[in-house]
């Protein structure tokens, strides 16, 4: 499996709130053009490989 990294962890890359990330997956099915993987408990993980180039500055 790929490694992944929590919402907590993406928030603060990111300097987000959690909550905010979880609102834009709602609305929006993605987080700044990042898909999580959702797991059967409702939580969200998110490939580290994308977020590493978003915290980069590239285009997810």
């Amino acid at each position: 499996m790929h490694q992944t990294i929590q919402t907590a962890t993406l928030a603060k890359a990111t300097d987000r709130k959690p909550a905010s990330i979880r609102t834009a997956v709602w609305r929006n099915g993605h987080f700044c053009g990042i898909k999580p993987i959702k797991l059967p408990n409702g939580r969200l993980l998110w490939p580290a490989d994308a977020v590493e180039r978003l915290t980069a500055g590239e285009v997810a």
